[in-house]
């Protein structure tokens, strides 16, 4: 397979977003735009990747780094239109000799699928290939315009297309493909002889078309290449992919009462025969086992379920929450950092942060693990078969044996042995008839 490079235009301003996150690091399914065409180009084969990024968003560019590294970002300064923008990654790809895929930053549900019909047209012997779908609304897109063959001869925006022209609905989509070295050498021929002054890529189709070259015509469906410029159209896109992601599970054998209603991130993994109820958020990093049950209204992040566990309903659990098989994490109950032994138990009303609940054991309810001083977290550990009264406060760090108990409304600061009652309580007093003179007192100084 010939080499393939891929160049991502990140540069746009993206004012319409009207927010101080930069359009391209806008999240779709929990994962930013720009990292979601990394994704794509990757999975379809790109070794190498460059970013053109703008000077007015440097967290994009820090963004790139991040994940592929400086040598993957380019800058576009001044900007000077979209033959420019790419033109910008040449020096980045020096040396290169295969094929360049130049793609979108804010096309949230573009796949390797989709993508693949460009290289397909390569192979097939196409010098270019220009990326296209057919548009139910062609608006102000600009329009392919091809021979009997298939041929692209041109690209025509709308404000300058013939009547007939506009009744084209095969519609450019921003993406193409090329040889490394036509490319840029193409690109480099491009005037900005027109209104805006900028230079246009879809001016390279002329150009090639002038020296002889095929320039061919993929296709790709209308939803693949959707854009998202502003916060409705991330919502859009959200809807989307999350009714993608809910048939994908549902296809695999998860029950969802009420799809529509459950919420799933990019890396959400849920296995065949997992009840979802309705209300559900999971943001990233979820793992949820066979047979587990993860009742209404829980929201679930960074956290592992073992099989035939049950969460919820109303439950919290943060990252590094690990629920056992067979385990029960109730009603308003929130985890974060705790692994949750084989058919333990925490049922109501409590906070399980930074430690361990051994195999068996029951979390009564209203039980804190007092974790953080103001300055640092310490762990907390229940041994298998422990019985935590309700109410209890578990200040770490702190052990409670195996078998042990402590009793209810107990501030337990020192460890407790295996097998043995921790408890802290001060002394019940009791005065006969208090309760009736404190009345009798109350009741004369109303009247006076």
């Amino acid at each position: 397979m010939t080499a393939r490079a891929a160049v991502i235009m990140a540069a746009g301003q993206g004012t319409r977003m009207k927010s101080g996150v930069p359009k391209v690091l806008h999240r779709v399914g929990g994962r930013t735009m720009l990292d979601r065409a990394i994704d794509a180009v990757q999975a379809a084969g790109c070794e190498r990747v460059v970013v053109v990024c703008g000077t007015h968003s440097p967290a994009v560019a820090e963004h790139v780094k991040k994940r592929l590294g400086e040598a993957a970002v380019a800058i576009q300064d001044p900007p000077l239109g979209t033959a420019h923008a790419v033109l910008c990654a040449r020096d980045a790809l020096a040396g290169f000799e295969g094929d360049v895929l130049v793609t979108n930053a804010d096309c949230p549900l573009l796949t390797a699928a989709d993508l693949a019909p460009i290289f397909d047209r390569r192979a097939a012997g196409d010098d270019l290939v220009m990326l296209a779908f057919e548009a139910a609304d062609p608006a102000l897109y600009g329009r392919m315009i091809q021979d009997a063959d298939g041929r692209l001869l041109r690209i025509v925006e709308a404000r300058d297309a013939s009547a007939e022209e506009k009744a084209v609905k095969v519609c450019y989509s921003g993406m193409l493909a090329a040889a490394a070295g036509p490319l840029f050498d193409w690109l480099a021929a491009v005037d900005n002889d027109n209104v805006k002054a900028e230079y246009y890529i879809t001016s390279i189709v002329g150009i090639a078309n002038a020296a002889g070259k095929r320039v061919g015509v993929a296709t790709a469906s209308e939803t693949a290449v959707m854009g998202a410029d502003d916060q409705a159209g991330v919502a859009r896109a959200e809807a989307l992919w999350q009714a993608r992601a809910r048939n994908a599970l549902m296809a695999d054998g998860v029950t969802m009462v009420a799809p529509e209603t459950v919420f799933l991130s990019f890396d959400t993994r849920v296995a065949g025969g997992v009840v979802l109820e309705p209300n559900l958020v999971f943001g990233p990093g979820v793992t949820v086992e066979t047979g587990a049950v993860i009742r209404a209204f829980s929201h679930l992040e960074g956290a592992v379920i073992r099989s035939g566990a049950i969460v919820g309903p109303y439950a919290r659990l943060r990252p590094g929450a690990d629920i056992g098989e067979g385990a029960h994490i109730g009603n308003f109950v929130e985890v974060k950092k705790v692994k949750v032994g084989k058919g333990a138990k925490a049922n109501h009303l409590s906070y399980l942060g930074d430690g361990t609940v051994g195999a068996g054991a029951n979390i009564g309810a209203g039980t804190i693990f007092c974790n953080y001083d103001g300055f640092d977290k310490f762990d907390t550990h229940v041994g298998e078969g422990a019985f935590i009264g309700s109410n209890s406060s578990l200040v770490a760090p702190v052990t409670i044996g195996a078998g042990a108990y402590t009793g209810s409304g107990s501030v337990i600061t020192r460890s407790v042995d295996a097998d043995a009652l921790g408890l802290e309580r001060s002394v019940q007093l009791e005065k006969p008839g208090w309760a009736a003179r404190f009345r009798a007192m109350k009741m004369a100084r109303k009247k006076g």
